[in-house]
């Protein structure tokens, strides 16, 4: 009995290893090369450090590196609850729509505060909030028109299905709004929508990171829910769990999570569906109290991973992480799918 414990302890302390090493590689790369000594410098003897390195670590590549941990961390919990509470392997929060809720909160916001503003409202800290809180919103409404669906409809698939059209509408309704904003504000929301690590700045990190680690904690406080959710909501009703306070829990988690990412980096795909998968493969544990940290860390290296192939060494552009994202994803879902099948047959 002493053994599983021990093992997960090792493979946690493993995967944080390779966590550290992951934000180290991602620290040293870009379009301009620093060694390994010069990031030391700068980090522990930053008067005698080149101003110019000390400016690319402490004021892009840090705030890079962190918020690809965030980001890879939030949307793979996300996805974890999802998978989880609906009992479908490629739930998550794009598939059911709520990365595009979030999304077109943010519209709403950006865009009109384009008109408002003149966009200036939208680099305060004031800003940050309103984006982040218009965000949450957009993605707690999607939640709850899921789960009005889900409970009308028993067939999960279709569920899913539905899911994937009113997000194509929501979509097409941002098109909508793009079409009728200012120039200004329609190039940084088309920038956004590629997907980006790089441009969330000191400021942004200082709401971004905060409401991460909010979701997170709703997430484990939803533990023990989630593994009763394994079994079936009629199990956990007969196992006396309050039912609505663990709906509110996930669903607050998720929406805070999926939202405060989509806010700032933009609508990720892929990340939250695949990585919980591979974190049940290498652990192989049900449950969400050993899950949720394994998907967190899992996550923000895969995230990581990511952000390194999206720099292209050797050249001074960046891949939007969207398109990295979706290319390594596409592949591990058909797996998924495939594999699913396979089960489903037995």
């Amino acid at each position: 009995m002493r053994r599983v414990p021990m093992k997960s302890g090792v493979e946690f302390f493993l995967l944080f290893l390779v966590l550290i090493l992951f934000f180290l590689f991602d620290l040293l790369s870009g379009s301009v090369h620093i060694s390994m000594a010069q990031s030391f410098t700068s980090f522990f003897h930053p008067t005698s450090a080149d101003p110019q390195i000390t400016s690319i670590i402490h004021q892009f590549r840090i705030p890079k590196a962190i918020t690809a941990v965030m980001a890879g961390a939030a949307l793979s919990v996300a996805g974890l609850q999802m998978q989880t509470v609906f009992r479908n392997p490629i739930a998550g929060p794009d598939i059911l729509g709520i990365s595009s809720g979030a999304s077109l909160g943010v519209a709403l916001f950006v865009l009109s505060a384009g008109w408002i503003f003149k966009g200036a409202m939208l680099f305060s800290t004031m800003g940050s909030w309103g984006i982040v809180m218009a965000a949450w919103l957009g993605a707690g409404c999607m939640m709850l028109l899921v789960v009005l669906i889900a409970s009308r409809l028993r067939d999960l698939m279709t569920v899913l299905i539905l899911g994937i059209l009113i997000s194509s509408a929501i979509l097409s309704v941002v098109s909508v709004l793009q079409y009728f904003s200012s120039e200004s504000s329609l190039k940084s929301f088309i920038v956004w929508t590629m997907g980006s690590l790089g441009s969330t700045t000191s400021d942004q990190l200082m709401v971004l990171v905060p409401s991460v680690l909010a979701g997170l904690i709703l997430a484990f406080l939803s533990a023990k829910f989630l593994d009763a959710f394994l079994l079936g909501e009629n199990y956990a009703k007969s196992m006396g769990m309050n039912i609505r306070l663990a709906y509110l829990l996930v669903f607050a988690s998720t929406s805070i999570l999926a939202g405060s990412i989509t806010a700032f980096c933009g609508p990720i795909g892929f990340i939250g569906i695949i990585v919980p998968h591979l974190a049940r493969k290498f652990f192989r544990s049900p449950l969400h109290v050993r899950l949720i940290p394994a998907t967190m860390m899992l996550g923000a290296v895969v995230m990581l991973a990511g952000d390194l192939i999206s720099q292209l060494p050797g050249y001074e552009i960046s891949l939007p992480i969207n398109s990295v994202a979706a290319l390594l994803g596409i592949p591990i879902v058909i797996w998924i799918i495939f594999r699913s099948k396979k089960i489903g047959a037995l």
